[in-house]
């Protein structure tokens, strides 16, 4: 096509790489958190000790609490992550 042009707005489009790199961590962040629960509820965790066990808890939970802050200093909402699959529904759980 000649004479198309296309207007990309630089900042439009780092936002959304942002939001793109942060719903895979976030993605990826629910899993282990997933995991690590499932996990525990069924006595799997290995040989951990309790004090393994709650460096666990705690990881998560900062990582839970920096995914709130990389979303603030990139002027998105946890919302913004969650991908529309279509038929399939949403990428990441509702009220996560």
């Amino acid at each position: 096509m000649t004479g198309t042009r296309l207007d990309i707005d630089p900042q439009q489009a780092g936002r959304d790489l942002a939001a793109l790199v942060l719903t895979v961590v976030e993605l990826l962040r629910q899993l282990m958190e997933r995991q690590a629960l499932r996990r525990l509820d069924l006595g799997d965790l290995g040989d951990l000790d309790d004090g393994q066990e709650e460096a666990i808890g705690t990881t998560l939970m900062l990582l839970d609490r920096r995914m709130d802050e990389l979303c603030a200093q990139h002027g998105l909402r946890r919302e913004d992550l969650n991908l529309d699959l279509g038929p399939l529904g949403t990428l990441l759980p509702d009220g996560d």
